[in-house]
C-alpha cells in the first residue's frame, strides 16, 4: 500500500536533486582526503562553503589537539596529525523540538598499490549507475546523501519544529578524533544517523577494535652459529598459535546481531617485522594487529584477556618464560556501541526508507568493525548507521557505489529528519 505523505514530506522529497547528488559525489571523490593529510582539511573547508550557501549556521573550527589528546577518553590515532578541523552545520530555524544529526566522515584510507587500480584512485570513473574510486562507499556517497537531504529540506522551505544538524568529521578511519572533538565542543542531538555503507540494512550495533603491538625478544647471534642465539621469529610461533585459540574462544556465543559473520570479533595480525640482517639471528620481532571487542564488552576487559593469552604463551616457552613478550596498545581504540533495544529510531528510519522508496523495510544487524557510532552512543545520543554502499568493497581497489542507491538513501534521510524533528 503506498505511503501517505504529508504536504511537507512530499515537497521535500520532490526537492531531492538526483543530478546534484551524482555531481556532488564526483566532486567529493576528486579530493584525496586521506586521513591526516592536508586534503582532509581542504575538504572540510570546501564543505563549509557549500553548507553556508545552503543558509545553514556553520561552525568550522580548528581542534585543540593537545587538549583532546590529554583527555582520558581520547580514542587514539593511527597516523601523525598536525591539524584537525571540525565542521557542524545546523538549520537556523526550529523551536523547542528535537535535533536530528546526520553524520559522516570526510577522510578515506590510502589507496594502497596503485598498480591494482584501474586508473587514478582519486579520479572517479562512472560506468552506468556505478561510480568507482577511493572513498566511493566509505563514505563519500554517505556524505553526498547527507548533503542532498539537507539541501532538499532547505529548498522545499519546510519549517522545522526542531533542528537538523550535519556533523562532518575527520579522522574516523584512525580512531575517531573528529567525532570526539565535535562532541567535546558541545554539539549534540536527540538522535543520529551515520550514513556509513550498510548495504540496504540498518546497523544498530558495532563491535569494537583495539590496535595492539607485541614485542617478542630474541638473542642475536651469527647465522652460522644460530644455536648460540634465539630467533625472535621462532619464539613468536607459540604466541601466534595462542592468538588463534583466543580468537576461537572469543567468538563463541556471539550476539544475535553478529550471527551472520563467520568471525565477528577477529584477532588479526596485520604486520610482522623482524631482523635487520640476513645472516644474523633476529633479536626482536614486532607484531601489530587488531583485537575485536565484543558487543557490550569493556575495552579494558578485552585488553586484559589478550594480555593473559600472551602471558600464558610466554610462560610455556623455555626462552619467553624468562624474557616475556611485551604488549602495548598504540593507535586507534574503538569500543563497541549499540542502539538500545526498543528505541524508536530503528523503526522510524526503516519506515522512512520504505515510504521514500517503496521497498521493504531494511533488516537490522550489527557490524564487526568500529565506527563513530560508539562515541555518539556513549554521549547519550541514540545512533544507528544507514547509508549507501557495501562495506565489503571499502578499503579495496574495487571500491564503488551506486548513484541510485545514494539517491534512495537521501530520500529516506529526508523523511527520517522531518519525522524526528517535526514540522510547523
Amino acid at each position: 500500500m503506498p505511503a501517505v505523505l504529508s504536504t511537507e514530506e512530499s515537497a521535500a522529497l520532490a526537492a531531492v536533486d538526483e543530478a546534484a547528488v551524482a555531481a556532488t559525489l564526483l566532486d567529493l571523490l576528486a579530493v584525496p582526503s586521506v586521513t591526516g593529510s592536508a586534503a582532509e582539511s581542504e575538504l572540510q573547508h570546501r564543505l563549509a562553503g557549500h553548507l553556508d550557501r545552503l543558509g545553514l549556521d556553520v561552525d568550522l573550527w580548528s581542534m585543540d589537539l593537545p587538549t583532546l589528546r590529554a583527555d582520558p577518553a581520547f580514542p587514539g590515532t593511527e597516523v601523525p596529525r598536525e591539524e584537525a578541523w571540525g565542521l557542524v552545520a545546523t538549520s537556523p530555524d526550529g523551536g523547542d523540538g528535537p535535533t536530528m544529526i546526520l553524520q559522516g566522515h570526510v577522510d578515506v584510507v590510502p589507496p594502497g598499490d596503485l598498480a591494482r587500480w584501474e586508473g587514478d584512485p582519486f579520479t572517479p570513473r562512472v560506468r552506468g549507475d556505478v561510480v568507482h574510486g577511493r572513498g566511493a562507499c566509505d563514505m563519500k556517497a554517505g556524505l553526498a546523501a547527507n548533503l542532498a537531504a539537507l539541501a532538499a529540506i532547505r529548498a522545499a522551505g519546510v519549517r522545522l519544529r526542531g533542528r537538523v544538524a550535519g556533523h562532518f568529521v575527520v579522522g574516523e578511519e584512525d580512531g575517531g578524533i573528529g567525532a570526539f572533538g565535535t562532541l567535546r565542543r558541545g554539539h549534540s542531538g536527540d538522535a543520529c544517523v551515520i550514513s556509513e555503507p550498510t548495504g540496504g540494512t540498518l546497523v544498530t550495533a558495532n563491535g569494537g577494535a583495539l590496535t595492539f603491538r607485541i614485542e617478542v625478544p630474541g638473542l642475536a647471534a651469527h647465522a652460522s652459529t644460530r644455536d648460540a642465539g634465539v630467533s625472535a621469529i621462532d619464539a613468536y610461533a607459540p604466541i601466534g598459535a595462542a592468538l588463534a585459540r583466543l580468537e576461537a574462544r572469543r567468538n563463541s556465543g556471539a550476539d544475535a546481531l553478529m550471527a551472520e559473520y563467520p568471525i565477528p570479533y577477529s584477532v588479526s595480525v596485520g604486520t610482522l617485522r623482524a631482523g635487520d640482517w640476513a645472516s644474523s639471528v633476529p633479536d626482536l620481532l614486532v607484531a601489530e594487529g587488531r583485537l575485536g571487542v565484543r558487543l557490550d564488552e569493556e575495552p579494558a576487559a578485552a585488553r586484559a584477556d589478550f594480555e593473559r593469552c600472551v602471558a600464558e604463551a610466554c610462560a610455556g616457552h623455555p626462552w619467553l618464560r624468562d624474557h616475556p613478550a611485551v604488549v602495548t596498545w598504540p593507535g586507534g581504540q574503538y569500543a563497541s556501541g549499540r542502539l538500545h533495544d526498543g528505541h524508536p529510531l530503528r523503526g522510524l528510519v526503516a519506515a522512512a526508507h520504505a515510504d521514500a522508496t517503496g521497498l521493504p523495510r531494511p533488516r537490522e544487524r550489527g557490524a564487526p568493525y568500529g565506527s563513530d557510532l560508539r562515541l555518539y552512543a556513549a554521549a547519550g545520543i541514540p545512533t544507528l548507521q544507514f547509508g549507501p554502499g557495501d562495506v565489503r568493497l571499502a578499503h579495496g581497489n574495487r571500491e564503488q557505489v551506486s548513484v541510485s542507491e545514494t539517491v534512495a538513501v537521501s530520500r529516506a534521510l529526508v523523511l527520517a529528519v522531518l519525522r524526528t524533528v517535526g514540522t510547523t
